[in-house]
């Protein structure tokens, strides 16, 4: 940060020293501050969160709280997104590196230190997993992927996390926004009790299954007969920072996803309508988001019928008129227009 007052207020948007916490509240309290109130906090002007009132340059009024936290949402999300192409770059270079030269040897009676080792078929999976599981005493961190978790899936890893709740090992699990709509996921956090805390996303990662910040477990094809097994403390420690970021992000899976404040669209179209404006294609958003390709067109459909759009081209254009192709939009408790539907009470 550049300017007066650098060395000062080394910080970001997202951590405001004391004095600038108390300048910035006072001018949400009053609306605006004299200019001379912020010169010791040069950093509200440098971070935008302050800005000279057109009316009277002699005042400074402040950045609507709403609109900063959408921007820094924004760049926490663009930050995550880079990090989760970062690791599926990684993951390909392992699938490929694999594949080159000599086959990999298998790993010797005391090689339980191996950095990276390729897990090929499900039973080397399976038994990696429960070892690791046995050796695991204080946290699981995992992320699952895909939608409606089934009744199978969830207990084939039953018996090791019931292992780890015997321990007092502390499980946090991260899910799509559409896996709160399985009674099998549900049924089995019931039946974990507290020991295992559940968030959810619109979307997320491949999975990845972290035990006691030393391992890891990752997908190393399509199909998932094959994994690897990192223990490099580097890529672990990459991995784990990746989750905690996902996880400041997500929603309680005991809270009520956030309301998009236009009545008939709902969250879930709403962020079909942001993956439909970056231009993907159904069957992509579909996979994105854990849902089918027909649910994903029903989706799609109805966005259509609210957004009084008779076409995609026109869909698209209705999509960014209503300020459904980003983040959402602070609206200082006024109304949201739908482009042909009058205007609906933002709720």
């Amino acid at each position: 940060m550049a300017g007066h007052g650098t060395g000062e207020h080394p910080h970001g948007a997202d951590r405001l020293c004391e004095a600038g916490d108390r300048v910035y509240s006072r001018a949400v309290r009053r609306g605006r501050v004299p200019r001379r109130d912020a010169e010791p906090v040069p950093c509200l002007l440098e971070l935008a969160l302050l800005h000279p009132d057109p009316d009277d340059m002699d005042f400074l009024v402040p950045t609507a709280p709403q609109e900063v936290m959408t921007r820094l949402l924004r760049g926490m999300y663009d930050e995550v997104s880079e990090s989760h192409r970062r690791v599926g770059s990684v993951v390909a270079a392992f699938e490929r590196y694999a594949g080159l030269g000599r086959r990999v040897r298998e790993p010797s009676a005391g090689g339980e230190g191996t950095a990276i080792r390729v897990l090929d078929g499900l039973s080397r999976i399976q038994a990696a997993m429960d070892e690791a599981t046995q050796a695991c005493t204080t946290e699981v961190l995992t992320v699952q992927p895909g939608g409606i978790r089934r009744e199978h899936e969830l207990s084939e890893g039953l018996h090791r996390a019931l292992a780890l709740r015997g321990r007092g090992v502390r499980m946090r699990d991260l899910y799509t926004h559409v896996a709160r709509h399985g009674q099998g996921l549900l049924t089995y956090l019931e039946l974990m009790g507290d020991t295992v805390e559940a968030r959810t996303l619109d979307e997320v990662i491949d999975r990845l299954i972290l035990f006691d910040r030393t391992v890891a477990f990752v997908p190393a094809s399509a199909d998932h007969t094959m994994a690897l097994e990192l223990r490099h403390p580097a890529l672990v420690e990459y991995l784990v920072t990746v989750f905690e970021r996902f996880w400041r992000l997500a929603i309680p899976l005991t809270a009520p996803l956030p309301d998009t404040g236009i009545e008939g669209i709902s969250h879930r179209e709403r962020s079909i309508a942001a993956l439909l404006a970056e231009g993907h294609q159904d069957a992509v958003i579909a996979e994105r988001l854990g849902v089918s390709v027909r649910t994903c067109r029903a989706h799609i459909a109805r966005l259509s019928e609210t957004l009084g759009a008779a076409s995609r081209t026109q869909l698209g254009v209705r999509i960014a008129q209503a300020g459904l192709d980003g983040p959402p939009r602070a609206s200082g408790g006024a109304s949201l227009t739908v482009p042909g539907q009058g205007s609906p009470t933002a709720r």
